[in-house]
């Protein structure tokens, strides 16, 4: 028994260490690129969102790993077991950018209240990170949460990943987009699968419901993206 309860120590801190670890790695990338105070606040924004994916999936009894941070691509956690219907994988994809949101408007209000120029960058930051995640595009957030209404949305975000590659030429958006790939295949092959019928079977109501939740929390960020944008002058 004793040697089992070290190993289980062990785990669990194998656990704290790799995120920890990850996140000074990606606290140290950054801070050659932005300063370390904005680095370590930026990482902070992602771990408040990824927390809140980790959070919501303990709530519906999901097995998840701790966050893993990837400097310039982001953080995941790691789904040790699926969800068992869309709902649920809507509501987990769903905690992370409405954490996140609440992050990002923690340094909102500090920045006016405190005049700090940093925590307005870090707010406008936060906003646009959450947005991103919500574009309507498996893998993203955004893919996962509209999958209730309809996978066949993600050929709404599917345009908007090229047009941003097309302005920014990011390496990160190639990647989404080659990612994206096998999800927006799968849309030719949902209809007809009785395992997928069960998966996607959802009141009306409740398909309602979360794309009003969507809309409202993408038209809110969209709106603090654009104002904060505004304030820090970019």
């Amino acid at each position: 028994m004793k040697t089992l309860l070290t190993l289980l120590a062990g785990a669990k801190f194998g656990k704290v260490l790799l995120t920890s670890g990850t996140m000074l790695l990606s606290v140290i990338t950054y801070s050659f690129i932005y300063g370390w105070r904005y680095a370590a606040g930026f990482v902070g924004l992602i771990f408040c969102h990824e927390m809140g994916h980790f959070v919501a999936a303990r709530q519906r009894g999901l097995d998840v790993g701790a966050p893993t941070f990837i400097p310039f691509v982001g953080a995941w956690i790691q789904l040790k077991e699926q969800p068992m219907d869309v709902e649920t994988e809507a509501y987990v994809a769903m905690a992370g950018p409405v954490v996140g949101t609440i992050a990002a408007m923690g340094c909102f209000y500090a920045a006016d209240f405190l005049q700090s120029p940093l925590l307005r960058a870090l707010a406008y930051a936060g906003f646009m990170l959450n947005l991103f995640n919500l574009i309507p595009l498996a893998p993203l957030d955004g893919g996962r949460i509209t999958s209730i209404i309809s996978p066949k949305t993600w050929w709404i975000g599917a345009p908007l990943i090229v047009v941003l590659f097309l302005w920014n030429h990011s390496p990160m958006l190639l990647l989404l987009a080659l990612l994206s790939i096998p999800h927006l295949l799968s849309t030719f092959r949902q209809t007809g699968s009785v395992m997928s019928e069960r998966y996607y079977d959802v009141s009306p109501s409740t398909r309602w419901s979360y794309a009003t939740y969507y809309l409202l929390l993408a038209g809110f960020l969209g709106v603090m993206t654009y104002e904060t944008h505004r304030a820090v002058g970019l």
